[in-house]
């Protein structure tokens, strides 16, 4: 792949005013479609319930300035979109600093930076700016004008199904709601985008289905819309943020104890022989808060550079591509999500074809006089039939059993020839 295609691609769906439910979701979608056309683009009506959420209206900016007195403009959104707090109603008054101060968000201990705030879900208006910029406000009276709207429309998501031999599927999603910001959210997009590509290429054992959604209230429709397929089909999924940047690797696990998305995850970066940090679930913050939530309980884990939350420039408009997010870094990721995806592709998932254990004796791989102390052979043999769940695959249970590569391998043949299991 030309080391520049994938920056070429960020840098063609950044500059997006993204937000939860807006149009700029929706030109994101048609760039990430022309790259791959198997993208299908699904709207969900505003104000429609979902669960315990309601979708909100559908929001979009022209412009958004403070003016002080002599008429100079101090702040513009047309200079970066991350000056406008996303979903921010129209306004057009004078203001006093005292009141205007109290709209106004910025980061002390990150003087230069311009924050991202939203309020998707309260009619409200602000603006960010850098600590810098507020320092040199005066105490006087300014002019604001929002031309923004909020009306009746979509959300909107997108989604490419990627079918396989086999009906049981892999899930990846990412977000599409944010503007401007470089490694949270771009580099998921375009990680997806390309791995894509690369899936759809191959003869596929297992089928993929891979999601841009807007964060929370997108994957919350998605899985009303979808949630007896998920749960049919779903054998564990991966959350892909944050994975442009050239200096961490990190895992965020799965609440699973036996989670299949961590035991993937961690073969991966150990296959590739990169260190790595370690989340727990309770570190979590994207949107395996809704795939592995109680009752929808889909096991995912994310497989991440430098986590959200733990880069400085995270959330800000230092959050760049070429600074933060680099060509190597993006690269670098589709090299592990490809990986990733391969070693899956190479795994088998036995299920056992009898409830309770089967008799063995009959088929002659198990002794017919009991009472006596049995060989490890046909323990180990009864012990890797007891994992043959269809949710296991054959590695780990080589792993659960204390066997070699050498000795999974010669049980499996027995099953299968048996007609014991099935793949």
């Amino acid at each position: 792949m030309n080391k520049n295609k994938i920056i070429k691609f960020a840098e063609k769906i950044i500059p997006f005013n993204r937000s939860l439910v807006g149009k700029d979701i929706l030109k994101t979608l048609k760039i990430i479609q022309k790259q791959n056309n198997s993208l299908k683009i699904i709207k969900i009506p505003t104000s429609k319930k979902i669960y315990d959420w309601k979708v909100p209206k559908e929001w979009s900016a022209k412009s958004a300035t403070i003016i002080d007195k002599q008429k100079k403009t101090i702040i513009d959104f047309k200079v970066n979109n991350l000056h406008l707090m996303s979903h921010s109603i129209p306004v057009n008054k004078f203001i006093k600093f005292k009141d205007l101060k109290k709209r106004l968000h910025y980061l002390k201990q990150i003087p230069n930076a311009i924050p991202y705030r939203t309020s998707y879900y309260k009619k409200d208006w602000g603006f960010c700016l850098s600590y810098n910029q507020f320092k040199k406000l005066k105490d006087d009276v300014y002019k604001v004008n929002i031309n923004s709207k909020l009306k009746s429309g979509y959300l909107r998501y997108g989604e490419i199904f990627l079918k396989g031999k086999s009906k049981k599927e892999i899930l990846f999603t990412t977000n599409i709601c944010h503007p401007a910001l470089a490694n949270n959210e771009t580099s998921g997009m375009v990680i997806l985008t390309f791995l894509a590509n690369y899936l759809k290429k191959k003869k596929l054992n297992y089928s993929y289905r891979l999601i841009f959604i807007p964060e929370t209230i997108g994957a919350l429709g998605y899985i009303k819309k979808n949630f007896q397929k998920l749960k049919k089909n779903i054998l564990f999924g991966f959350i892909c943020v944050c994975v442009g940047d050239n200096r961490n690797y990190s895992i965020l696990e799965s609440k699973f104890l036996d989670s299949n998305a961590n035991f993937f995850a961690f073969e991966t970066l150990n296959k590739l022989k990169i260190k790595f940090k370690k989340y727990s679930w309770l570190d979590r913050g994207s949107d395996e808060r809704q795939f592995s939530s109680p009752n929808v309980e889909i096991d995912c884990a994310s497989l991440m550079r430098s986590k959200y939350g733990e880069y400085r420039e995270y959330h800000t408009s230092l959050d760049k591509l070429n600074d933060v997010v680099t060509s190597k870094g993006l690269k670098q990721s589709l090299k592990m999500y490809e990986l990733l995806t391969n070693l899956i592709e190479q795994e088998k998932f036995p299920k056992s074809n009898f409830f309770g254990e089967p008799f063995l004796s009959k088929r002659k791989i198990y002794p017919e006089v009991g009472g006596a102390i049995l060989p490890k052979k046909f323990q180990d043999l009864k012990n890797y039939l007891s994992f043959c769940d269809g949710k296991t695959p054959t590695k780990k249970i080589n792993l659960k059993c204390k066997l070699n590569k050498k000795q999974g391998k010669n049980i499996l043949r027995i099953l299968i020839k048996n007609n014991l299991i099935k793949l």
